[in-house]
């Protein structure tokens, strides 16, 4: 897989390529281009460039050709996928937890994966070692409101009546979404922290043409949506808080955008599925928040939330979950010092391994382990994250 072409690096075990673009009507153009091919393959649009994914390498070629033709090249130093990873002395009861909470389906080695492959996946991984105080990593997953009341897995605590624990203590925030605005012209969308709908396509036709149709509203508008093609769907998305003006700081009511889009996916024959949208981001508690932060912004390559007084940071090309920082009690020194059931795995290409795993260790962060194609490092607080590379 790491012989396919000069475009494409092998990113957890899949064949992936970034290509730039200028706006999204140019990313949707290349969208076209690859839902002409006889293949299932996954595909990102976003306001700088498009994200494309194969399970088999046979089409490599043939993406990277149209996107020449097209003019767009490939940036394989943007390339990454950011995973959860649990570790449990009982791997099968915390995998039927997060699976009932997800709406995941079973992934590779016993793990959990998103069936529209947009949220990260869940690894469980064996573990005897007795980690008895409470994480600082805990997840927040938004899902529609009828969701959420059958996925619910129990009684909720917390302030907010929305947290759950696994069998193990790992937590989780199931928060009911809510439909957005009260009126017809936006009764497809859900607010899961994203604004989002979901369409059923019945051909690569009316995919391209809804891609098309989104891309184009959007570009007119200035506002960096994010679309998503899979196989029978297009799932258009505004981005975690984005619908709200003093996210996107422009001269927009998110809801007019949103109504349009509706109207332009109807007029296609497109049909919503109103519980298929899903929100998952990260939660890391700490002492001090400022250095934190700022190690997971380098070593993620993340960016700031644009907003004064929000802890947000995000992938700035909005390929992968959010993290949200939230102050610790500094006084509770025996839960900071334990170490985490939960922490991340970062996939990423073999030639780029070695300068991620730099650039962590000068942000502040300590190589606990390495072996071949994994190196563990911790943050200044101890929450980890494992660096992986080969396919």
């Amino acid at each position: 897989m790491t012989e396919i072409g000069p475009d494409w690096r092998a990113v957890d075990g899949v064949a992936t390529a970034w290509f730039d673009a200028p706006s999204l009507v140019a990313g949707a153009a290349l969208a076209g281009r690859i839902g002409e091919l006889p293949a299932d393959i996954v595909v990102d649009l976003r306001a700088t460039g498009v994200r494309v994914r194969l399970d088999s390498d046979e089409y490599a070629e043939a993406v990277s050709a149209a996107a020449r033709d097209l003019g767009l090249a490939a940036n394989p130093a943007v390339l990454q996928q950011l995973s959860v990873v649990f570790e449990s002395a009982n791997p099968s009861v915390v995998r039927r937890f997060w699976q009932r909470v997800l709406d995941y389906a079973p992934g590779k080695d016993g793990g959990l994966a998103d069936p529209v492959r947009r949220d990260p996946a869940i690894r469980i991984r064996q573990s005897t070692e007795p980690r008895p105080l409470r994480n600082r990593i805990h997840l927040d997953v938004v899902r529609p409101a009828a969701a959420v009341e059958q996925a619910r897995p129990g009684e909720a605590s917390g302030p907010y009546g929305v947290c759950h624990a696994d069998p193990d203590g790992n937590e989780v925030d199931l928060v009911p979404g809510a439909v957005l605005g009260e009126g017809i012209g936006t009764a497809d969308w859900q607010t899961v922290f994203s604004a989002m709908a979901c369409y059923r396509v019945t051909s690569p036709a009316q995919q391209r043409d809804l891609a098309a149709a989104a891309a184009a509203l959007a570009g007119d508008a200035g506002f960096p949506l994010l679309i998503d093609l899979r196989p029978g769907l297009v799932i258009i998305d505004s981005g975690k808080d984005q619908a709200e003006d003093d996210a996107h700081g422009l001269e927009l009511d998110f809801a007019d955008l949103a109504g349009s889009l509706q109207t332009a996916a109807r007029e296609l024959g497109a049909t919503a599925d109103p519980g298929l949208p899903r929100f998952a981001q990260l939660f890391l508690d700490a002492a001090d928040v400022t250095a934190v932060r700022a190690f997971w912004v380098d070593a993620l390559g993340y960016t700031h939330d644009r907003r004064a007084g929000v802890s947000d940071i995000h992938d700035p090309r909005r390929l992968n979950p959010v993290l949200v920082f939230q102050q610790l009690d500094t006084s509770d020194s025996e839960r900071r010092r334990q170490r985490n059931r939960i922490h991340f795995e970062l996939a990423v290409p073999p030639d780029l391994a070695q300068t991620r795993l730099a650039t962590a260790v000068a942000a502040g962060g300590r190589l606990l382990d390495e072996s071949a194609d994994r190196w563990r490092v911790a943050d200044p607080e101890g929450n980890e994250i494992v660096l992986v590379s080969g396919t």
